[in-house]
């Protein structure tokens, strides 16, 4: 789709490489700006003592890119972005602002050399405001400071850290979806823009029906335990063989029958307890109690028979290894091959990309790169003689493999 898409990222850790990950596996030709160090999260399983090649954080977000090492602190580093933007497409950078401003890199210096240049910040907080310039962290802006983090746990209990990179790789998706929508303006106007993306802005949408309520009421629910859910009926609830089930009730009054079919209660369909959700809401604890005692007749597939036969919506509370074998992860597309750093041409699964495209080419496009492996490649492209190319491995501003 993205085919002859030009794209620089000039980013480290998560979000903005993952979002130029997307790029690359819908198609996009990206060339990941590394530091004389680079990319940090290239040590995320050296810091805990392993020595294996492949570093499947690292890959997935940077399978299929091209590496080059530049100095960015040096003038001549500067220059070799610029040549770089000249006739990019985008230009993906999380870069605090207050840094790019100061290397010439910033959104109106690029333009300037490029009017259609699609320029995509990532940052912590957005690019205006009084901590436009603050380092930003999923687990800091994304997780704690939109509330989510708050929100997510029980009233009463302690917080608990997000997941890794959960938070970056859905600011990966917003960002990569601004990008697009910038393309195709480019392509029919013939004039990039900013996009400006954020781990802040991005959780309050991702927390965005909750956020509605507190921006309308000016207040909004807490977190419940199970036993007092405002619809108890949507809520978890526990097997025989010690598995653990999600079930969804649909709006109205619908659901309550057929789950008390499920469950072998027939005899609690009219009770005037629970034939309404006022009434459930009201009795909450014990509708839960009842429930678990159903599901605890039955085994996790004898169970699952029962709720299918009802029409009812739900689905498994997996763990990842269960997710991993799960048959549906490989129909629609969700664990892809990725080929290993080892050069070997072996491969092994990864996530894939969040959106599919059918009957397109729409996964991994080659391994992750070595720091600095394309380099000396992407210099020679640029006009740099051997001379110069020398003359600048010399003095650091740039690095191959």
């Amino acid at each position: 789709m993205l085919e002859g898409i030009k794209v620089i990222e000039y980013a480290t850790y998560m979000a903005a490489p993952g979002a130029g990950a997307i790029l690359r596996d819908w198609g996009a030709d990206v060339i990941k700006i590394e530091p004389p160090g680079g990319d940090p999260i290239r040590l995320f399983f050296r810091t805990i003592g392993t020595d294996i090649q492949d570093n499947p954080v690292f890959d997935f977000d940077n399978r299929g890119k091209k590496s080059i090492i530049v100095d960015t602190s040096k003038n001549e580093g500067q220059e070799i972005i610029r040549k770089l933007v000249a006739d990019a497409d985008v230009f993906l950078t999380n870069v605090r602002p207050g840094g790019l401003e100061r290397s010439g890199l910033d959104y109106d210096s690029l333009k300037s050399l490029n009017p259609k240049l699609v320029y995509c910040s990532l940052t912590g907080y957005g690019l205006e405001g009084p901590d436009a310039d603050r380092p930003g962290f999923d687990i800091a802006s994304f997780w704690s400071r939109t509330g989510v983090a708050r929100l997510t746990v029980p009233k009463g209990e302690e917080l608990f850290a997000n997941r890794t990179a959960f938070g970056d790789h859905t600011t990966s998706m917003s960002a990569a979806a601004g990008i697009c929508a910038a393309l195709v303006e480019a392509g029919r106007t013939g004039k990039g823009r900013l996009v400006e993306a954020s781990l802040f802005r991005t959780g309050l949408y991702a927390l965005g029906s909750d956020f509605a309520i507190q921006l309308f009421f000016d207040r909004v629910a807490s977190t419940k335990s199970r036993h007092d859910q405002n619809v108890p009926i949507t809520n978890f609830f526990k097997t025989q063989d010690g598995n653990w089930i999600c079930l969804v009730s649909r709006q109205g009054e619908v659901d309550w029958a057929p789950i008390c079919r499920a469950i072998d209660r027939e005899d609690l369909i009219a009770d005037p307890r629970f034939t309404s959700a006022k009434s459930r809401r009201k009795h909450r604890a014990e509708v839960v109690n009842i429930i678990d005692e159903g599901f605890a007749k039955y085994a996790k597939d004898e169970i699952a028979k029962r709720l299918d036969a009802q029409s009812l919506a739900w689905a498994p509370v997996q763990t990842l290894a269960e997710v991993a074998k799960d048959p549906q992860a490989h129909a629609a597309g969700a664990i892809v091959q990725t080929p290993s750093a080892k050069g070997d041409g072996s491969t092994y699964p990864s996530p894939a990309s969040p959106v599919r495209f059918p009957g397109a080419d729409d996964g991994p496009k080659g391994p992750s790169p070595a720091p600095g492996q394309h380099t000396l490649a992407v210099m020679e492209v640029l006009g740099y003689t051997e001379t110069q190319i020398a003359n600048m491995i010399e003095n650091g501003t740039i690095k191959a493999a």
